[in-house]
């Protein structure tokens, strides 16, 4: 495996680091590899190292105000950043690889700026696979304290309002303290502009999921206390997809692709993987 990195500009003029993860023999397909709240594209590396050796080449990015990019940690001004950036990342991956079959693997609010970024560009892609999406919370804020959120995002939106435990990251110790001892990691809490525009990504793709029709891959712990597993039933029923599978995995936490079941994980999303790039 061949390791490549820089920075480009993303939204709003920010710094953005990205990576890439290279096959030694000729790539066979390209990952565009989207990371969750609060975490970076370097703890991807694990999976990199499979996808490589199965043959695909994957590309990641650290979201504007995560990991190595640029900005301030637990916040954005508005969710359309994380997708604009996303989308100038994607063009310059295409650019440089444009001949390479495409998916689109997003974990948690990865899963949600995913989702999001297909509404206008599935066909760029021939599958998506989407681990522990942030769909639905089982922590949404009540009526009341949605509404303080939104005055704080407002009035002051850098106040923290919402911490993550980063206990239901995973069953395995190792991984838990290697997220708490993570410096790239925030360990702080996320601002209340972040929650607002993250609750009203939330409620957009409700409403659109019915225009997503590429094949789609949905994958959930059932013990995930970080994004609800009803928001990955709740996709998979009212997407349009034809090719439209939906996995639980008993007992998982949220990050599957870390618990001790990884390798049954990374298999099941590879084989997915596979037998969806088209024939030449």
């Amino acid at each position: 495996m061949r390791h490549e990195e820089g920075t480009f500009t993303g939204a709003r003029g920010m710094s953005i680091y990205y990576q890439y993860w290279l096959p030694d023999a000729t790539a066979k397909a390209l990952v565009v590899l989207v990371h969750g709240a609060g975490e970076h594209s370097g703890r991807y590396r694990q999976l990199a190292e499979e996808f490589t050796a199965r043959g695909y080449l994957v590309a990641a990015l650290d979201h504007p105000n995560h990991g190595k990019s640029a900005g301030h940690y637990g916040h954005v001004d508005r969710f359309e950043d994380f997708l604009q950036t996303l989308g100038i990342f994607h063009r310059r991956v295409t650019e440089a690889y444009p001949d390479l079959p495409q998916f689109l693997i997003g974990h948690s609010m990865g899963g949600l700026i995913s989702s999001l970024y297909l509404l206008q560009h599935q066909d760029a892609f021939c599958g998506c696979v989407l681990s522990a999406a942030a769909i639905k919370s089982d922590i949404e804020p009540g009526l009341m304290q949605m509404l303080l959120i939104r005055v704080m995002s407002a009035l002051a939106p850098k106040t923290g309002v919402l911490q993550l435990d980063a206990s239901g990251v995973s069953r395995d110790q190792a991984v838990v303290d290697n997220y708490l001892n993570d410096p790239l990691v925030n360990h702080g809490k996320m601002t209340a502009r972040k929650v607002a525009e993250l609750f009203r990504a939330m409620a957009r793709i409700q409403s659109q999921a019915s225009q997503i029709r590429l094949p789609m891959l949905v994958l959930h712990g059932d013990a995930d206390a970080m994004a609800s597993a009803e928001g990955s039933r709740f996709l998979h029923r009212h997407m349009a997809s034809a090719d439209n599978t939906l996995k639980l995995y008993p007992g998982l936490y949220h990050e599957i692709f870390n618990e001790p079941e990884r390798e049954q994980v990374l298999t099941d999303v590879l084989d997915w993987c596979d037998a969806r790039i088209p024939v030449r």
